[in-house]
């Protein structure tokens, strides 16, 4: 059974930082998609980066690039999101997701396995 574990969401002024932490279990984690999607009140789901285990790849959205970072930690079957110079509009609950994508790694449709999802607030 698959289980991701996010961490480090919280609330942050506009300009701050955040890290927010994905602990996958139950998966072979070297050979999935893992990613991140956020989701606002009253909007749909949305991709906004994902890898490769191995950082072989990764993409983002336009609205974080430049702004945000993925990464994987494979020892510790984890995976972040380093998120700088936060806006209000980054303000969602965010959402870890594990699966093999075919056509588009930032598709929610396209993933199997998600987490519970964190908080994300950032005030101007």
């Amino acid at each position: 059974q698959v289980q991701l574990v996010e961490s480090g969401g919280g609330s942050v002024q506009a300009g701050g930082s955040l890290r927010l932490s994905c602990v996958a279990s139950g998966l072979i984690f070297n050979s999935n998609w893992l990613a991140w999607f956020r989701q606002a009140p009253g909007k749909e789901r949305e991709g906004v980066a994902s890898i490769y285990p191995g950082g072989y790849s990764t993409y983002y959205a336009d609205s974080v690039k430049g702004r945000f970072t993925i990464s994987e930690d494979n020892a510790k079957n984890t995976v972040y999101l380093q998120m700088n110079t936060l806006k209000p509009e980054d303000t969602a609950i965010y959402y870890c997701a594990a699966g093999k994508p075919v056509t588009n790694s930032l598709s929610p449709h396209q993933y199997s396995s998600w987490g519970q999802g964190i908080q994300v607030t950032v005030s101007s």
